[in-house]
């Protein structure tokens, strides 16, 4: 009993700021519930339409699309960076602040710098394609470049924490193994394949797992980069939420919505989580 009055005020909390809202949440789905109250209870219509709405088919598509063009890259280049700046020197140090140094601005300020690099009026890329005689990409409006606009902002915005976190597992590989490695003779390659991959085994899994929640919640660059368009071509499942509570005041209809998402990001993880155990199996 006295350790339960040591982690009460946890629980508390706990209860309060998560298991609250989620009960509230899938008691809202089962309502015809709008801004203004008044909701009346439907059971599983809001999940029946959720089935039967191609807006909703098309906000997962274009989530799990982005994702993939996200996490990958994001991934890889952060790996690469943390291998190239895992020294201890001042350059090396400098290097590390400047590119975790996105990561602290906010969604706001990082969609007005890439719309000034983007933009196909008078952006940085477009001047540069003007000056070479050539006419500019509208990143920003065509259906089959919003995405990938999209993903560069994000991957550019999110690089600093994926780095950081390699640098840490890095720095915790002891160096006794490549002291042997070296004694071997062996490339850079295969230390690289052989003793540093394997080592940042748990490392490489928390970052997919942080990175593929993060991104199915995809919202802020969607909401003020393309607004969700054109024609719904960069709309993600968390902006029709939005658009969905706030604009059409369905609120019972976007925490049907939202709990969808939630069992989708539950499934992605576990399913990340048994892939990694079963390698591992097999490599023992």
């Amino acid at each position: 009993m006295e350790g339960l009055g040591f982690v009460a005020p946890f629980l508390l909390l706990y209860a309060f700021l998560l298991l609250y809202p989620l009960i509230n949440g899938i008691v809202f789905s089962l309502e015809r519930l709008d801004l203004f109250g008044g909701g009346r209870f439907i059971g599983l219509e809001n999940y029946a339409q959720l089935l039967r709405d191609p807006l909703f088919y098309q906000a997962i598509g274009n989530t799990l699309k982005v994702a993939l063009m996200i996490i990958p890259p994001l991934t890889i280049i952060a790996l690469a960076l943390a291998l190239a700046l895992n020294r201890a020197t001042r350059e090396a140090s400098i290097f590390r602040g400047i590119f975790f140094s996105s990561s602290v601005l906010s969604v706001t300020i990082v969609t007005l710098i890439w719309r000034f690099v983007l933009a196909p009026d008078a952006g940085l890329v477009a001047e540069a394609m003007q000056a070479a005689g050539r006419q500019p990409i509208p990143f920003l409006s065509h259906p089959q470049l919003t995405l990938p606009a999209l993903a560069l902002t994000t991957i550019w915005w999110s690089i600093g924490l994926p780095m950081m976190l390699f640098i840490a597992g890095l720095q915790q590989i002891p160096g006794e193994i490549y002291e042997a490695a070296a004694l071997d003779a062996a490339s850079r390659w295969t230390v690289f394949w052989k003793v540093t991959l394997p080592s940042l085994r748990r490392t490489l899994l928390l970052v997919i797992m942080l990175q593929t929640a993060a991104q199915l919640q995809l919202f802020g660059q969607a909401q003020l980069l393309t607004a969700g368009g054109p024609g719904g071509a960069s709309r993600t499942i968390v902006l029709l939420i939005y658009e969905t509570a706030f604009g059409r005041w369905e609120l019972g209809y976007a925490a049907a919505a939202a709990n969808a998402l939630f069992l989708l990001i539950v499934a992605v993880t576990l399913l990340q989580y048994w892939v990694s155990s079963r390698n591992q199996e097999g490599r023992a």
